[in-house]
């Protein structure tokens, strides 16, 4: 979690001219920057419609914090949906979990060549409830750590 220090110091950064306002000049630069690429004036705009809540055409520090804590949060849901198209991938069996046959298939499909007990042994790692299968939460866990 990112502290409120953290926030302040991004919406100084963002913050060029130090108004304690950022306008959609200084947020699409910003953007620019944070994101590698450049953003239309169109999408800075409907960006900033959807954050500037109080209406005056520029975000403060609330708003500001806001907007990125809903990003953050979109991103965390599309790497949720990520992880469950995976996890969609490798279970083959009807049993909503991915077992050490389903494993062994789809690591097959992807050219690593597995027998059942070395798929056991993977599972083991991260079966958390012990029920011999990866649950979604526990695939999840497996994604993370690796």
């Amino acid at each position: 979690m990112v502290s409120s220090a953290e926030f302040r110091r991004v919406f100084a950064a963002f913050d060029q001219d130090g108004d304690g306002k950022i306008s959609e000049a200084e947020l699409r630069l910003c953007m620019k920057a944070a994101l590698g690429g450049d953003m239309s004036a169109e999408e800075v705009q409907a960006l900033m419609a959807t954050a500037d809540t109080d209406g005056d055409g520029f975000l403060d520090e609330e708003e500001f914090v806001r907007l990125v804590e809903e990003t953050a949060a979109g991103n965390q849901d599309e790497e949720g949906d990520r992880c469950r198209e995976a996890f969609g991938m490798y279970v083959m069996e009807g049993r909503g979990c991915i077992t050490p046959l389903s494993l062994k298939l789809m690591m097959s499909r992807l050219g690593l060549h597995l027998d059942v007990d070395e798929c056991q042994a993977m599972i083991h790692r991260f079966d958390l409830n012990g029920d011999g299968v990866l649950n979604f939460d526990e695939f999840k866990t497996m994604m993370m750590m690796g």
